[in-house]
């Protein structure tokens, strides 16, 4: 989206000009006769005026806003409609507190769609940055009357989804940038230092240990091959990066990361933490088992497990309940399966999916608190005993010599 300039003939048939935004000069000249106006000549954007954020947006390299401020979004709106303010009056005032221009243009764009006699719903799943999830809900929740009920929902499930991406991130990049900051200082001693040691030993003539003559050529090798291993490394990780971004890639890789230790549990628990969250927030706003484990599909971040859904969704269609096609989940807790059957016998299903999801966000904090405290032992140790190597290698012959001297 940009502003397109144009010079024409306004709605009393005098000359004028102004500005539109639009994504192209087609829907540009198609807005301007929508307001009446007859234009004559429109002016692309110059580069200045280009808007390299939303394009980005529009091509789906970006997200358009963050989880945090939907979430934001979503309360405040929960908040004024429970208030009973009209929802125009809503999304006016949200526009104008509203900081994020992306954010702010939806806004922009939803309030006018609702003034134009859609619905909310409509109006949501036709911007970015609203899943299925999200529209499902509104809709249910306006079909319902209780919008504000299910925008409360909303706001708290996508703070505890929120939470939980969080705590798998941060285990994630945690031991990432240790080893990389570790793998710096590595290859800082193998490249910088230890030639300087090598100078020196190779003025004395003396033969070198094995140990010391390992340490030298791996040395000699990143001198030579650092610039040459680099970009094809940077080719490897782009390549890998979009290998497990296609269906089969992304399929292989959760796979293997659901197998890792300690990593594999917070992946699991993580993902079946959204899953029961989610569809007890769905089961519990009025939307089908069936709808509900559909959406469920699109909502869940694995594979593995979204392929899971879609067998256990054909179970359900088929007539059985959904303890039955989740016993045969290897990955899936006996105990929660038990839970879930209690609360399918009992009617409070989406009560129950809502205990367990809680029961899976803190053992998703447990594990990752018990990795953090593994690794950083493990990462110091191996990295200590990969410098301790280096120095031992280039002193030994110094010791050498020193004793073979008395």
């Amino acid at each position: 989206m940009a502003k397109w300039k144009w010079e024409g003939l306004d709605k009393a048939g005098k000359k004028s000009r102004g500005s539109v935004e639009a994504t192209s000069q087609r829907e540009a000249r198609k807005l301007l006769r929508g307001q009446g106006v007859r234009p004559k000549r429109i002016l692309a954007p110059t580069i200045l005026e280009f808007d390299f954020g939303e394009w980005m947006v529009d091509k789906g390299l970006a997200p358009a806003f963050s989880a945090k401020e939907l979430m934001q979004f979503t309360k405040q709106l929960s908040i004024m409609i429970n208030a009973g303010v009209p929802i125009l009056q809503s999304m006016e005032v949200l526009f104008k507190s509203e900081k994020n221009a992306t954010l702010k243009r939806t806004i922009k764009k939803i309030a006018t769609d609702v003034g134009e006699g859609k619905t909310v719903a409509e109006s949501l799943s036709k911007q970015k940055g609203f899943d299925k999830l999200y529209c499902n809900l509104v809709k249910a929740g306006e079909a319902g009357g209780i919008l504000d009920t299910i925008l409360n929902k909303l706001g708290e499930h996508l703070e505890k989804n929120e939470k939980i991406k969080s705590q798998i991130k941060s285990a994630m990049t945690y031991p990432g940038i240790v080893c990389f900051i570790g793998a710096g200082v590595v290859w800082g001693l193998m490249v910088f230092i230890v030639p300087k040691f090598q100078e020196m030993l190779s003025s004395t003539g003396q033969e070198t240990p094995w140990i010391t003559q390992f340490v030298i050529d791996v040395s000699t090798f990143l001198q030579n091959y650092t610039l040459i291993m680099l970009p094809l490394f940077i080719v490897a990780g782009a390549a890998f990066a979009a290998w497990i971004k296609t269906p089969i890639g992304k399929f292989i890789f959760d796979r293997f990361m659901m197998k890792t230790p300690v990593f594999g549990g917070i992946i699991i628990k993580g993902n079946l933490a959204n899953f029961t969250r989610t569809l007890s927030t769905l089961l519990s706003s009025g939307v089908s088992l069936v709808d509900a484990l559909e959406i469920c599909n699109d909502i869940v971040d694995n594979g593995v497990i979204q392929k899971d859904l879609v067998d256990i969704r054909k179970a359900v269609i088929e007539g059985k309940t959904l303890t039955e096609p989740l016993g045969k989940v290897s990955y899936f807790p006996d105990m929660v399966n038990q839970m879930i059957k209690v609360g399918e016998q009992t009617g409070n299903l989406d009560q129950m999916l809502v205990k367990i999801s809680d029961v899976f966000e803190e053992e998703v904090g447990e594990l990752v608190t018990n990795m953090t405290k593994l690794i950083e032992p493990l990462i110091i140790v191996v990295l200590g005993s990969i410098v301790a190597t280096i120095l031992v290698a280039m002193y030994l012959p110094i010791f050498m010599s020193a004793g073979g001297g008395e």
